[in-house]
């Protein structure tokens, strides 16, 4: 990684949203062409889970707060979770209800339309992530490691379950592997983008948005990764994710 200590900063953060992103073309990989059980998945999808939580209270929430107080913070995390909650809403209306399930979604013969909603419905789960990356470096130029590995870790089992669905549902591949190749692309795009348009606001614009992006992935969480991780996984679900946790808190405290 020496390489990224001559690069300008605004190329560090789209390298980093890529390498977050780019775990979702692994996770579809294993997604297609290996046979791995649900409950596998699931109890992946619960470790990712918990890292995420730990991730976003102990990094992006704490960073927020930082930057710009309660006020702000707060009325970004309320704000990303609503935002998020109706555009999930409006997607699920149309087809994208169970994009990450692993054998319930609908072909396009079955719901006209219900491709682009999972497409657009994958996209809206990843890119307040990779901004929150971006926006992260704008003070110091240090990327969070604790949010990177957190990001990258719940992608793999997202986007496995998701095309594992998306198989037995009769897509392409071309399909499948289009939209995890653009969606990490976009990662990167929005990387760079967090990090470029917003360094140039207060503090308090700063940090609503960290926590917009908190709020949007803690939404994301309570909608989609934890239901599918317990439905398929059952018992143990909590252990797991509280190792999860454990580690992300680990991590945060070995920065």
């Amino acid at each position: 990684m020496l390489f990224l200590l001559t690069i300008p900063l605004w190329a560090k953060a789209t390298f980093w949203g890529l390498v977050s992103g780019s775990a979702l073309i692994i996770g579809a990989l294993l997604g297609y062409y290996t046979k791995v059980s649900t409950k596998v998945i699931a109890f992946v999808m619960a470790f990712g889970s918990g890292v995420l939580i730990s991730a976003l209270a102990f990094d992006l929430m704490d960073e927020a707060y930082k930057r710009g107080g309660f006020d702000s913070t707060a009325i970004g995390f309320v704000g990303g979770a609503v935002i998020y909650s109706l555009a999930n809403y409006f997607l699920s209306k149309n087809g994208a209800k169970h994009r990450k399930r692993t054998g319930k979604q609908p072909s396009e013969s079955e719901h006209s339309g219900s491709g682009m909603a999972i497409a657009v419905g994958a996209l809206l789960d990843g890119i307040p992530e990779s901004i929150a990356v971006g926006v992260a470096m704008i003070e110091g130029g240090v990327v969070s490691t604790a949010a990177v590995i957190a990001i990258f870790i719940s992608n793999i089992p997202e986007a496995m379950s998701s095309s594992s669905g998306m198989k037995k549902s009769g897509r392409s591949k071309r399909y499948i592997f289009g939209i995890w190749i653009a969606i990490t692309l976009i990662s990167g795009l929005s990387a760079f983008c967090g990090y470029t348009l917003f360094q140039g606001f207060s503090p308090e614009i700063i940090a609503a948005t960290v926590a917009v992006a908190a709020g949007a992935i803690l939404a994301m969480l309570s909608d989609t990764m934890m239901p599918e991780a317990y439905e398929e996984g059952h018992d143990f679900i909590g252990v797991v994710t509280v190792l999860g946790f454990l580690m992300a808190f680990l991590l945060t405290k070995m920065q």
